[in-house]
């Protein structure tokens, strides 16, 4: 497949390459040496730090941010993304602002009629480096620079993610801004928020969804992060359980695996424990020295207090959402009556 470059040894991508499912994923389990990163993304991605560049439209005008791109190539980059733009401090440690410049008419800055103009684009290449990707909250914007400027710009359903967690802080990114986004320039409902609440039971329309809503979601997502981030070590000495103690666990979740390590390295059975049967608690107290060899003991402890306490945040914020949920489908009843 033929590749070109442009301006600055931009290496500009065919546009078939822009749909997420198509483009590079870095692995689960990727562990961030640089060589592996230039064979998944490139020499551009790795010589800029790893940082793309984000054109970000306000209501008056356009801003140019960094972002730390690692995570715009995640396996789960659709479902993650929106996370990081719950909170201002989350969200500050991955984007930061370059430049901000208003626009009398900003359709005069960049159309599908007349391109994009002198101000925008040297605003762009000021702070593009050699190589870098620049993401783009337009398909038509793509197009244009892309062809104009011969920089290769990606806009995907993952780029929408990031531009709806940067639409929901946007006053706080970008401080000079004072208008609002109209409606039809917002991103829709971030899928990833979606796949959260629907993967706990909460079935919301995007135009129910208000700020306590999102804010009492990322506690359900924390947990489901960790949990998937820390059950592969539990599932790999969780055969010691059988070994040692003859426990089938084959179908116990990490919180579950964690709170049995946690039974081993303290001897101690809580009344939190209450997830494993008595007989089971009895069983691993009576066995614990045989594990002595086998597991390392404050990483297991680690391990459970996280997933304690994300399951703990994660189960008092499921019935805060219920009632928010419960509230917002009520407030829509009342709506629709009005109307009717």
């Amino acid at each position: 497949m033929s590749r070109s470059v442009g301006r600055r040894g931009a290496v500009v991508a065919p546009s078939d390459l822009s749909p997420a499912g198509q483009r590079p994923r870095i692995p689960d389990g990727f562990n961030g040496v640089m060589g592996d990163l230039r064979f998944y993304l490139g020499d551009g991605f790795v010589d800029n730090g790893g940082t793309v560049l984000v054109l970000f439209e306000t209501p008056s005008g356009f801003a140019i941010f960094g972002f730390i791109g690692i995570y715009l190539y995640e396996s789960d980059a659709i479902e993650s993304m929106w996370a990081h733009f719950v909170h201002y401090e989350r969200a500050k440690e991955v984007v930061w602002l370059n430049d901000f410049r208003t626009f009398d008419d900003k359709s005069s800055a960049i159309s599908v009629g007349t391109g994009i103009n002198k101000q925008l684009s040297e605003m762009i290449m000021k702070w593009l480096g050699p190589g870098q990707t620049l993401v783009v909250g337009k398909r038509e914007y793509k197009s244009i620079i892309e062809s104009s400027l011969g920089i290769h710009c990606l806009h995907d359903e993952i780029v929408m993610e990031l531009m709806w967690g940067m639409q929901r802080l946007m006053h706080r990114l970008v401080g000079r801004e004072k208008l609002e986004l109209p409606k039809e320039d917002r991103a829709p409902m971030s899928q990833g928020l979606q796949i959260v609440l629907s993967r706990h039971g909460f079935h919301v329309k995007p135009e129910m969804v208000t700020e306590e809503i999102v804010v009492a979601a990322l506690p359900l997502f924390n947990y489901d992060a960790a949990c998937k981030e820390e059950y592969p070590a539990l599932r790999t000495i969780g055969r010691y359980l059988t070994d040692v103690s003859g426990i089938d666990c084959k179908t116990w979740r990490a919180v579950k695996l964690a709170t049995a390590f946690k039974i081993i390295c303290t001897r101690e059975i809580e009344d939190s424990d209450e997830m494993l049967p008595k007989d089971v608690q009895l069983k691993l107290l009576e066995d614990a020295d045989g594990y002595n060899d086998l597991i390392n003991r404050a990483a297991c402890m680690n391990t459970y207090r996280r997933l304690v306490s994300t399951h703990r945040a994660n189960t008092r914020n499921k019935v805060i959402l219920a009632s928010l949920i419960k509230k917002a489908k009520a407030h829509e009843a009342d709506l629709r009556t009005r109307g009717a």
